[in-house]
C-alpha cells in the first residue's frame, strides 16, 4: 500500500538544492528531513529554534529536549544550533530562508495560499506561515491532492488567505505542478496517474509541460 505522505515528502526532498536553508511546516512537510538524499547538505530550520535539524531518531533513541515544530522527536546534525524565538523569526524575516515547505487547505492558479483557517471551525491562528511565505525565496506546498474527495487546487481560493501569489511549486501524490504567470503547469506525473485523471480532481485548469516526466523512482 502506498505511503502517500512519505512519497510526497521524498519528492519534496529531491526539489531542494545543496546548501539550502529550508523551513519545514507541520504535517507532511515535517517528514522531508527524513528523506534528504545522501550527499546533499541542506540546513533545516525550525520555528521553535533549531538550525540543522536532522531526521527522526530511531525508536528508543529519542531525546525529550529535541523537538521539531510539530512537537515530534527529532535530531540535530553535527554543527546544528539552538536559538530562541526572536532569533528564529529574525532569520525568517531577514530573508535567510531559501525554501519553505508548507501544507495547504487550498492553493489556486495564481499561487494564492490558504492554509490556516476553515470558516465555521475553531480558529487557532495563522502562526508563522504568514512570515515564511512572504520572506522565503521559494515556497513549496506539499499536500494530498484532494480532501474528502474535494479539490484543493482551485481556480480561486475560497478560504481566508495566508498570503496572495506566493506559491511556486505544488507537490502531491499525483504530480509536481509549477505555478507560472500563465497558470498551473504539470511538470511531473506519478506512475499511477494520468493527465486526464489529475485534471478531473483539480478545479483549476492545468497546462501540460512539453517536457512532462514521470516522478522518478526515489
Amino acid at each position: 500500500m502506498l505511503d502517500v505522505k512519505n512519497f510526497i515528502a521524498k519528492r519534496v526532498a529531491y526539489e531542494l538544492n545543496d546548501g539550502d536553508v529550508v523551513n519545514l511546516g507541520i504535517g507532511i512537510p515535517s517528514l522531508v528531513a527524513n528523506h534528504v538524499p545522501k550527499g546533499k547538505r541542506v540546513f533545516v530550520q525550525t520555528e521553535n529554534g533549531i538550525l540543522g535539524q536532522g531526521p527522526a531518531p530511531a525508536t528508543g533513541q529519542e531525546d525529550k529536549a529535541i523537538l521539531d515544530a510539530s512537537s515530534a522527536f527529532t535530531t540535530v546534525l553535527p554543527g546544528g544550533k539552538f536559538y530562541d524565538s526572536a532569533g528564529s523569526f529574525g532569520l525568517i524575516r531577514g530573508g535567510h530562508v531559501d525554501v519553505t515547505v508548507l501544507g495547504a487547505l487550498q492553493v489556486d492558479e495564481r499561487g494564492n495560499l490558504a492554509n490556516w483557517h476553515i470558516p465555521g471551525k475553531m480558529l487557532v491562528g495563522i502562526g508563522g506561515a504568514m512570515d515564511l511565505v512572504t520572506c522565503a525565496k521559494k515556497v513549496i506546498v506539499a499536500m494530498e491532492h484532494t480532501a474528502g474527495g474535494k479539490a484543493k487546487i482551485m481556480k480561486k481560493c475560497t478560504y481566508p488567505l495566508t498570503a496572495p501569489g506566493v506559491v511556486d511549486v505544488i507537490i502531491t501524490e499525483m504530480g509536481v505542478i509549477d505555478v507560472t504567470e500563465k497558470g498551473l503547469v504539470l511538470r511531473e506525473i506519478a506512475p499511477w496517474a494520468t493527465v486526464e485523471g489529475i485534471q478531473a480532481i483539480t478545479e483549476a485548469p492545468l497546462k501540460v509541460s512539453d517536457n512532462l516526466k514521470d516522478i522518478p523512482t526515489i
